[in-house]
């Protein structure tokens, strides 16, 4: 099994970070993935201080969303801050969720998580749409 910073190879970094910029094209959201290798107690607890941690709670809007994956622990979360929360529920999250692992399981990783992050800029279009004067606040990079 891959480590974090080896869970994607060059190629399928390259679709995901595409994937974050084609899904923030459409929303004044941000959307972030950050892997690590382990994940020792609950996975949504860890992604909510990785959240705090890359200062996602700071966007304007309170609308960023983090997908998080412990790699070497089998954990994955999505969260999203306050704002998207609010409108989108824990089960929209859930199910994204059970997406990334059945497609995980198929060995599609790159692929769904790509699908999963546009789908999340189409969910945060709809409630916060891209003004013309937005900036990108956030970075696009994974973060380890």
């Amino acid at each position: 099994m891959p480590t974090a910073r080896k869970f994607f190879n060059a190629k399928e970094q390259e679709l995901i970070v595409e994937a974050i910029a084609k899904g923030e094209l459409q929303t004044s959201g941000e959307i972030r993935l950050h892997i690590e290798n382990f994940c020792l107690g609950n996975e949504l607890k860890r992604a909510a201080e990785v959240f705090k941690k890359l200062k996602m709670h700071e966007t304007a809007e309170r609308n960023g969303v983090l997908i998080y994956i412990a790699a070497l622990s089998h954990k994955i979360a999505v969260i999203g801050d306050e704002g998207i929360h609010q409108k989108l529920g824990n089960e929209f999250w859930q199910t994204l969720v059970a997406k990334l692992i059945a497609q995980f399981k198929a060995d599609k990783k790159a692929p769904a998580l790509a699908a999963c992050i546009i789908e999340c800029g189409e969910q945060l279009g709809k409630y916060f749409p891209r003004a013309q004067d937005d900036k990108n606040e956030l970075t696009n990079t994974i973060s380890y």
